[in-house]
């Protein structure tokens, strides 16, 4: 077996920020994640089951190295109570079951959230890997190359014309659906070399560590949606959320993500307070030239300046949508963008769609309500109906 995972290290930022934040307020909540597959692929996903096993076998019997703890230390926001937790955590195998249901592939993950939130994104790439192994081509990786050399081309023809009030960047979030981690590297490594004017970092703290690179993230919908089912009154987990990451990080890692029961409901929530407090916004479902608008203009009656903002863009970009996107808000706000499968699996083979999704919480449901049709991830009608009902967000 060549193991799929390199290093422990290798995930993006946001688990450590978001599991450095659940350690320290709510460390005995209970969690349950599930795996799913949303596209057609090019054969069962159910025939991977034993590889998979195998590789989370691999995965749970690797630690973090002193060289990588020390890595994680050296980030002013990380803590160091939480790297002594990693010092001594592994993964438990006990708390991760992979089955099959005719052709499809079921991977779920239940146990303390502390043990079992890390496990997503190792189980997407591994699942990714495992997949391309089988569906890559020789032909794959030439055209990858093609490609890439295109985007880089693109970008800097892109250079050679005027630049807004803000500059523009973009950074790699392309870990969890990646061809292969050779291929990751290639890609982060000519970009840093070709268009270091643009290219500001990637999420993957592994690669940032390689190659010299500042990792980048801050939070992602479960450490949100976790604050659904954490006591507090559910009209008020957003504020909740919130609140409880500005007390972890005292003004680091300021973007805040707005989507889990959708933009106006978030704004609602976003009063001058966090308004303030947070440096700016992410957006991943919805029309992004909307969101981005409503962000403004809402910056603007709270009377604050919105060019000391940003707003990050980062569903399912390509470089026209980010140049579009640029051209639109720059000179009114800051903008950056996180580019994902489009820059570490864009090798003329159909990508896979797979997430693995936080799904129960303390014996409670918890749902994000997307503004993208397709992209809410929950079973429990009667919550998801309560939800809606709770924050006005009409079903897509």
């Amino acid at each position: 077996m060549i193991p799929v995972v390199r290093s422990l290290l290798e995930t993006d930022l946001y688990k450590f920020t978001m599991w450095q934040a659940l350690l320290h307020g709510h460390p005995n909540a209970h969690a349950e994640y599930e795996f799913v597959c949303r596209n057609q692929t090019a054969f069962p996903l159910s025939e991977l089951k034993e590889e998979v096993e195998a590789q989370l076998d691999h995965l749970c019997s690797m630690s973090f190295t002193e060289d990588e703890l020390a890595y994680l230390r050296s980030l002013r926001y990380i803590k160091s109570d939480f790297v002594d937790f990693l010092t001594v955590f592994r993964f438990q195998r006990k708390f991760i079951e992979v089955r099959t249901d005719g052709d499809t592939l079921l991977i779920h993950a239940e146990g303390p959230q502390v043990h079992v939130m890390a496990f997503e994104i190792f189980v997407l790439y591994i699942v990714n890997e495992l997949y391309f192994r089988r569906a890559g081509t020789p032909a794959a990786l030439e055209e990858g190359r093609k490609r890439l050399g295109e985007k880089i081309a693109q970008l800097k023809a892109f250079g050679a014309t005027p630049m807004l009030r803000h500059p523009f960047d973009f950074s790699d979030f392309g870990l969890r659906r990646r061809f292969s981690a050779a291929w990751h590297d290639e890609v982060v490594e000519r970009l840093a070399r070709e268009v270091p004017e643009f290219f500001k970092g990637t999420s993957n703290v592994y690669i940032a560590k390689k190659f010299g690179l500042i990792p980048i993230g801050t939070m992602a919908h479960e450490y949100m949606q976790s604050f659904q089912a954490f006591g507090v009154r559910l009209r008020d987990f957003q504020k909740a959320a919130l609140e409880g990451w500005v007390q972890e990080y005292r003004g680091d890692l300021g973007i805040a993500l707005t989507d889990v029961v959708g933009m106006d409901a978030f704004l609602n929530d976003f009063d001058l307070y966090f308004a303030k407090l947070f440096d700016g916004l992410r957006h991943d479902s919805g029309d992004p030239v909307v969101w981005g608008d409503k962000a403004i203009a809402h910056y603007q009656a709270l009377r604050i300046d919105s060019n000391t903002k940003r707003l990050v863009f980062s569903d399912g970009l390509d470089f026209d949508t980010a140049f579009r996107l640029y051209r639109h808000f720059a000179n009114r706000i800051m903008v950056g963008f996180g580019i994902g499968t489009w820059l570490t699996n864009d090798v003329g083979i159909q990508p896979l769609n797979i997430v693995m999704k936080l799904i129960r919480l303390n014996g409670q449901s918890v749902a994000k309500l997307s503004d993208s049709p397709g992209k809410t991830l929950c079973k429990d009608e009667t919550f998801l109906a309560y939800l809606r009902q709770v924050f006005g967000h009409h079903a897509s």
